[in-house]
């Protein structure tokens, strides 16, 4: 199996970014990525999408994201040509705090990746023949400023990227699911409510509710995706905002426990160092 790093596709040390109309007319042999992650639209005909070990037919509208830790490939094309758009994940960050918290988002561009490496699931969007005439559009665009690299081209492809990461996530949230995918946005709107409230007391009840699922399922689809359950990912959100509260103020201890979401500074120390492997005080002479 190749491994393929993206400076195959560009040598532009400045701007990690590479997009392209790819058209298959013969197998395309399994490969990994090695330092990007590719955003694949399918803009028309069919094939077989090779995931790891898995395989599943993938047609014209499908839409989905391989990260750098699995291996794909495709073969028995039809027809078959597809919108590559290669990014380094930090890429991503550009999304303001508001819009990565959205369900759309968190599954197509973070659960969907993750879970199709780890278990090998070949979930994907399907974009309407009008929501792809508008990517399409997107894409057409962001195509021939690549290509001409006139001034200020790559604040233009940052942005349209960004718009297009937005549509395609507001219509993965819009679309109807099923199977993994209905799982997905359950666990979705469990994470995006952790993400916005894991610095107030909430319950697993809470996060229940507001995933629309029984605790019994939101417990047994943490452990299905993230092999986790919901409290220690609770925890660990909580943890990383400590982290950072030790980094980069000089609050006591106690107080950035509180800031962190613990009511007791004795249990916050021992799961900090159980965690972390350092107590705080330890932790924050070390930054």
């Amino acid at each position: 199996m190749r491994s393929v790093p993206l400076n195959w596709f560009t040598d532009d040390e400045e701007f990690k970014f590479f997009i392209q109309y790819g058209k298959h007319e013969e197998d395309m042999y399994v490969h990994q990525h090695v330092d990007f992650s590719e955003l694949v639209i399918v803009l028309h005909g069919n094939a077989t999408h090779i995931v790891n070990s898995e395989e599943s037919f993938i047609k014209k509208g499908d839409v989905f994201v391989i990260n750098g830790e699995t291996s794909h490939g495709y073969k028995d094309p039809h027809e078959f040509r597809i919108c590559n758009i290669m990014y380094k994940p930090e890429m991503l960050e550009l999304a303001g705090p508001d819009f990565k918290r959205s369900n759309g988002y968190q599954a197509l561009f973070v659960l969907e990746p993750y879970y199709r490496n780890i278990n090998h699931a070949l979930s994907k969007m399907s974009l309407s023949i009008s929501s792809l005439e508008y990517v399409a559009s997107i894409v057409d665009f962001m195509i021939e400023e690549y290509t001409n690299k006139q001034q200020g081209y790559q604040t233009i492809l940052r942005s349209r990227f960004m718009e297009l990461v937005v549509q395609l996530s507001r219509q993965y949230e819009n679309q109807e699911r099923q199977g993994v995918q209905h799982h997905l946005m359950h666990l979705a709107k469990a994470i995006s409510f952790m993400e916005d409230n894991y610095l107030q007391p909430i319950s697993r009840e809470e996060i229940a509710a507001k995933s629309n699922i029984s605790v019994r399922h939101l417990n047994r689809i943490f452990q299905s995706y993230y092999k986790t359950t919901p409290s220690a990912y609770l925890l660990q959100l909580r943890l990383e905002h400590a982290c950072r509260l030790l980094k980069s103020t000089n609050l006591p201890i106690s107080e950035v426990s509180y800031q962190s979401g613990f009511n007791d500074s004795n249990y916050f120390t021992r799961q900090f160092t159980k965690v972390i492997g350092l107590s705080p005080k330890v932790y924050r002479k070390s930054r």
